[in-house]
């Protein structure tokens, strides 16, 4: 990862994070809204319902024995503290930004839990963690960060145990192919993506499938859930419009105003079809 990529995304998240748990609270994901997105759920539910549902579709029992889970992308802690709970596991969490793993630390020491969780600055493409170390990677909407798709994949099979599980939840672009590549509309409206929230490029999940496979993974699920997050974002937008949130939002700065407002190439990029939502579940 270039010194630059990473201090833009480091960046960002040290600006934002405190805005939103303020305003939208511990999970930085998206929600899920049932298989056809017309559940009317609480935003927070809808964030836990999409950790549950994830657990669920992995099928894999063996989930529920696991020891050690390693968090990519672990944010303020959202979805580590929520497995170390559910799981009595250890689950260590890796960041780029130091106010986020900070901040992951406090809540976690709050919630009881600072004994069974370890938060870190650490670069995915290069773990600072020992040949399979971890039960279970889950990288709940980390990959997109990735300026190197392969070497990050390439790292969580590293780090896993023999038998271990990646689950790997991630923002993708439409299937392509040469009869139907992306349009040049397409191409800016992800290029404005890239820009707003520090993004070196994404790609399709068949993509993403191929380069599991090519790391070495077995007993490949792949999934494609758009349609069940895709009102993620118009909730997020209708509850951006408070005071409570525009004070914030001036607070953090402009690159946190500006990708406020830009959600709106999230919610119309899954409109269009163009912005997908992948899921890949694999055994080491």
């Amino acid at each position: 990862m270039s010194n630059a990529l990473y201090q833009q995304i480091q960046s960002f998240y040290d600006a934002s994070s405190g805005l939103w748990e303020q305003v939208w609270g511990e999970h930085m994901h998206h929600g899920y809204y049932g298989p056809d997105g017309n559940l009317k759920l609480d935003r927070r539910q809808a964030q836990i319902n999409l950790i549950e549902e994830l657990l669920t579709w992995s099928q894999d029992n063996t989930i529920e024995r696991t020891q050690n889970i390693l968090d990519v992308g672990c944010g303020i802690g959202g979805s580590s503290l929520y497995l170390a709970e559910k799981f009595g596991a250890k689950v260590t969490g890796i960041t780029l930004s130091p106010i986020q793993a900070n901040r992951a630390q406090e809540r976690a020491k709050a919630a009881g839990l600072a004994a069974k969780t370890d938060f870190q600055v650490a670069n995915a493409l290069d773990m600072p963690f020992a040949d399979n170390s971890f039960d279970l990677v889950w990288s709940l909407e980390s990959g997109e960060h990735m300026p190197d798709k392969a070497k990050f994949l390439q790292e969580c099979y590293r780090v896993l145990k023999p038998g271990g599980k990646l689950m790997l939840a991630t923002w993708c672009h439409r299937p392509t192919t040469t009869a139907n590549p992306l349009s040049a509309n397409e191409e800016k409206h992800l290029q404005d993506i890239y820009r707003v929230y520090c993004l070196p490029y994404v790609i399709s999940l068949p993509e993403y499938q191929a380069i599991v496979e090519q790391c070495g993974f077995k007993n490949l699920r792949v999934d494609d859930w758009s349609t069940a997050v895709e009102p993620f974002w118009d909730v997020v937008i209708d509850s951006a419009i408070t005071p409570q949130a525009i004070i914030g939002l001036f607070k953090a700065g402009w690159k946190t105003i500006e990708a406020a407002m830009s959600l709106n190439l999230m919610s119309g990029g899954y409109r269009s079809g163009l912005i997908r939502f992948g899921l890949i579940a694999a055994t080491k």
